[in-house]
C-alpha cells in the first residue's frame, strides 16, 4: 500500500463513511461493512469472547442476547464534561477518547482495505458548532477529535464544517451559478451553509470567498429520539406521573437519562439500583417504576432507545407505527403516531428553522436570492422536518443529496484540494 493517499473520513453521531477521489477524478464512498459504504457508529464490548464488534455486528450482537456492553451516539460526547469521566467496561476503565480512537481507528483501517491504500492524512468533518455558545468547549471538541485522529495513525489532519463539505458535493451537479443553502441534519447536530456554486467556481482551490455563511445548532436526529421516548415511551415507566403525597412530580433524572442514547450506561452502575428503590418508594404508580427498574436491571435500554428510533424513522413514512417492547413481566404495547413525532419535536425544529434563518442574515440575502437548497442527512427523511425548512425557500429548486453519504463524499473532494495530488 502507499502511504500518502489523502482520506474523507464523515465521523457522524449515528454513522461514518469514508471517501476518496478516485484517478478519474469521481469522489467515491468506501465499502465499510460488507457492501455498505455507512458503518452505524456503534460499538459493542462482548463479554463473552473480549471482542469489540462495531457497526451492524455491534447492534446484532446486542440484540441476540451476547453479553457485553453497546456504545453509541459517542461523538456527543466531545467537548462536554463526560469526556474526562472514565467509564467501567468488565473490569477495565476507558476513558472516551480511547473508545472514540477504537471506532475511528477501525473506519480507517476498513477504508484502507477498501481502497487498497493505506492513509494518513485525513479531511474530518465537523459540524459548525460541537457545543453551542460555548467557544471553549468547541474548540476542546475539536482539539479531542483531532487527538484521537492522530492516535489512530493519521500524521495530518484537517477539518471541514460538514455543509460546506456537502456543498461540494451538490456543486458537481450544478450546470450554472447558484446560490444555494446547504441543509445538512445529522444525528447530533443540524449545519447550514449558504454557498456559490458552480462549474468554474468547483475547479478553485480556495472557496473561502464563496462561502457567505455558515452556522449550525446542536439538535439532531439523535434529539429527536429523546423528544419521542420522553413523549411516548417513558410515561409507561413512570415519567410525570406523581409522587406519592400527590403533589408533585416524580423526579424525572432516570428518564432522561434512559432517553439519552449516551447517557444511558450510567445507569448500569452499581449505586443506581438504590437510587431506583428510593423512585420506586416516592412513588404513587410504583408498577410503572417497576417497567423502569426492569428495563434497566435487565440492560434493555439501548434495545428500548432503538425501538424508539425505529418508531421515527417508521413515521416518515407511515402515519402510525405499533411499538412492542418485551419486559419479564408485562410487555410495552403502544402505538405511535406521526402526529405524537411532531409534537415532540416541533419546538426543536422551530429552534433549527431559527438557525437557518440566522445564517441567511448572517449571509446578508434574502430567501428570494437562494436558488436552490441542498438537503442532506438522515433526519431530513422526516417529512415535517424537511418541509418545515425547505419551506423557508418557496422560490428555490430542492436537491435531495445522498441522505448518509454527501458529506463523506465532499470531505473527499476537500482533502484532495488541501494535500494536492496523491503521492506515491
Amino acid at each position: 500500500m502507499t502511504s500518502h493517499m489523502p482520506c474523507g473520513i464523515d465521523f457522524g453521531t449515528s454513522n461514518s463513511t469514508a471517501a476518496i477521489l478516485a484517478p478519474d477524478g469521481a469522489a467515491r464512498l468506501l465499502a465499510l461493512e460488507g457492501d455498505s459504504a455507512v458503518l452505524p457508529s456503534t460499538l459493542f464490548f462482548s463479554f463473552e469472547d473480549a471482542e469489540v464488534r462495531f457497526g451492524r455486528a455491534a447492534v446484532n450482537a446486542y440484540v441476540e442476547g451476547v453479553e457485553g456492553r453497546l456504545m453509541r451516539s459517542l461523538k456527543s460526547v466531545l467537548g462536554s464534561r463526560t469526556m474526562a469521566e472514565k467509564t467501567t467496561i468488565k473490569a477495565r476503565r476507558w476513558t472516551f477518547s480511547e473508545i472514540i480512537g477504537l471506532y475511528l481507528k477501525q473506519v480507517k483501517t476498513r477504508a484502507e482495505t477498501a481502497a487498497g491504500q493505506a492513509f494518513d492524512r485525513v479531511v474530518l468533518g465537523r459540524p459548525v458548532h460541537f457545543v453551542d455558545g460555548d467557544a471553549e468547549a468547541d474548540r476542546r471538541a475539536q482539539d479531542e477529535l483531532e487527538a484521537i485522529a492522530r492516535e489512530a495513525g493519521f500524521s495530518e489532519v484537517a477539518f471541514q464544517f460538514e455543509p460546506i463539505a456537502a456543498a461540494l458535493d451538490h456543486e458537481r451537479s450544478v450546470e450554472r451559478e447558484e446560490l444555494a443553502v446547504i441543509v445538512d441534519l445529522g444525528g447530533g447536530t443540524s449545519d447550514f451553509a449558504i454557498v456559490r456554486v458552480s462549474p468554474e467556481r468547483r475547479k478553485a482551490v480556495d472557496r473561502r470567498a464563496d462561502i457567505l455563511a455558515s452556522t449550525g445548532i446542536h439538535i439532531g436526529g439523535t434529539d429527536f429520539d429523546r423528544l419521542l421516548s420522553l413523549r411516548t415511551v417513558m410515561p409507561e415507566l413512570g415519567y410525570r406521573t406523581l409522587a406519592r403525597d400527590g403533589r408533585r412530580d416524580l423526579p424525572n433524572w432516570a428518564y432522561f437519562e434512559l432517553a439519552t442514547w449516551h447517557r444511558i450506561n450510567f445507569l448500569y452502575a452499581p449505586q443506581i439500583d438504590t437510587k431506583l428503590k428510593d423512585l420506586r418508594q416516592d412513588a404513587a404508580r410504583p408498577d410503572l417504576v417497576d417497567r423502569l427498574m426492569a428495563v434497566i436491571a435487565e440492560r434493555q435500554g439501548h434495545a428500548l432507545a432503538g425501538e424508539v428510533e425505529a418508531a421515527k424513522i417508521a413515521l416518515s413514512s407511515r402515519e402510525r407505527h405499533h411499538l412492542r417492547f418485551p419486559l419479564s413481566d408485562v410487555d410495552l404495547d403502544l402505538e405511535v403516531a406521526r402526529a405524537d413525532l411532531v409534537a415532540a419535536i416541533e419546538q426543536s425544529v422551530a429552534g433549527i428553522a431559527g438557525a437557518l434563518a440566522d445564517c441567511l442574515d448572517q449571509a446578508g440575502v434574502g430567501a428570494e436570492a437562494i436558488s436552490s437548497v441542498f438537503v442532506t442527512g438522515g433526519s431530513a427523511s422526516i417529512p415535517f422536518v424537511r418541509d418545515r425548512l425547505t419551506g423557508l425557500f418557496p422560490q428555490a429548486a430542492v436537491v435531495q443529496g445522498d441522505v448518509f453519504g454527501s458529506v463523506g463524499t465532499g470531505l473527499a473532494l476537500d482533502a484532495a484540494r488541501k494535500y494536492g495530488p496523491v503521492s506515491a
